[in-house]
C-alpha cells in the first residue's frame, strides 16, 4: 500500500530540527561519545519504531533514513515533537548509505517492514538484495549485526538466501516473533495490525561474525553492561527485557 502524499510534508522537512540537512558531513562522527552502540533503520516509514527504540536505549544513538517525502515528514514532526538528543533523521535513499556512514561506523542496522517488491523486475529494488548487502557489510563494524522484521513470508524467504549468500552467519530466527512478549523490542502501531488480525510477523538476526569468533571478540574488547537477543545462560533461556540488550551489547 501506497502512503498518500502530504503536502505540508517537503516545507516541515526544511526546517525540521530532527532532520540532518547534510548528513555526509556527519560521516565518521555519528557516535557521540566512545563505545556508543550507533543503530541505523533503513526505510524508517513514520518513525515510531526508532523513536520507541531511542527512548528504551538511551544510551545508545539512533538515524532513522526514510526516502519517501510524505513518510520522512511525519518522522520528523514525530521527533520534533519530543527531541532526543540520541535520535535523528535522515531524508534520502538507503542506497547512499556509503556516502553518509564511514565503514565499520554502524553496530546494528535494522530493516522493519521493508516495502517486499514482489515483482522479480524490481528484485533488486528489495533491502536485501545483493547490492544493498554489500553496503550493510561495509558499513556494519566487525562484530555487527542486521536485525530484519517482515510480515512477508516470500521476502523473508528471499532474504535467507540472500544473507547466506553475502557471508552473514545467522544469530536467530523466527516465525512468528510476536507469539510471546518482548518488552524489549518495541511494537509500533503499524506491527500492532498484523498481531491483532494473528498474521506472523518474521524476524532474523544476522552477523558478520560467527557466534564463537564474537564472543572471543565481547570478551577482548572488555566491556561492561547490557544485555540482548534470545541467548542462553547455564542452559536456561534468559529472562526479558534482557534479551535485546544481551545481544547488542557483543559489539560493544
Amino acid at each position: 500500500m501506497r502512503m498518500r502524499r502530504i503536502p505540508w510534508a517537503a516545507d516541515y522537512l526544511k526546517e525540521s530540527a530532527s532532520r540532518v540537512q547534510d548528513p555526509e558531513t556527519r560521516k565518521g562522527d555519528w557516535k557521540k561519545e566512545t563505545g556508543q552502540i550507533l543503530h541505523v533503520e533503513i526505510g524508517c516509514g513514520k518513525g515510531g519504531y526508532s523513536a520507541a527504540m531511542a527512548d528504551l536505549y538511551p544510551q545508545d544513538q539512533f538515524v532513522a533514513i526514510e526516502k519517501n517525502e510524505s513518510a520522512a515528514g511525519l518522522a520528523a514532526r514525530k521527533f520534533d515533537e519530543q527531541q532526543r538528543e540520541n535520535l535523528c533523521l535522515i531524508y534520502g535513499d538507503g542506497s547512499d548509505i556509503d556516502l553518509w556512514f564511514a565503514p565499520g561506523e554502524a553496530d546494528v542496522v535494522h530493516l522493519n517492514f521493508s516495502d517486499p517488491w514482489p515483482k522479480k523486475r524490481n528484485a533488486k529494488r528489495r533491502l536485501t538484495a545483493p547490492g544493498f548487502l554489500e553496503q550493510y557489510w561495509s558499513l556494519l563494524s566487525p562484530s555487527g549485526k542486521i536485525i530484519m522484521k517482515t510480515d512477508n513470508s516470500s521476502l523473508f524467504e528471499y532474504s535467507i538466501l540472500e544473507f547466506l549468500k553475502a557471508g552473514f552467519y545467522l544469530e536467530e530466527i523466527s516465525v512468528d516473533f510476536r507469539r510471546n512478549e518482548h518488552p524489549e523490542d518495541p511494537l509500533t502501531e503499524y506491527e500492532q495490525k498484523f498481531v491483532e488480525k494473528g498474521q506472523p510477523v518474521y524476524r532474523v538476526i544476522w552477523t558478520k561474525t560467527p557466534a564463537s569468533a564474537e564472543a572471543d571478540l565481547t570478551e577482548s574488547q572488555n566491556h561492561a553492561g547490557g544485555a540482548g537477543l534470545k541467548t542462553e545462560s547455564n542452559g536456561a533461556e534468559e529472562t526479558q527485557p534482557a534479551l535485546f540488550e544481551r545481544s547488542i551489547n557483543k559489539v560493544r
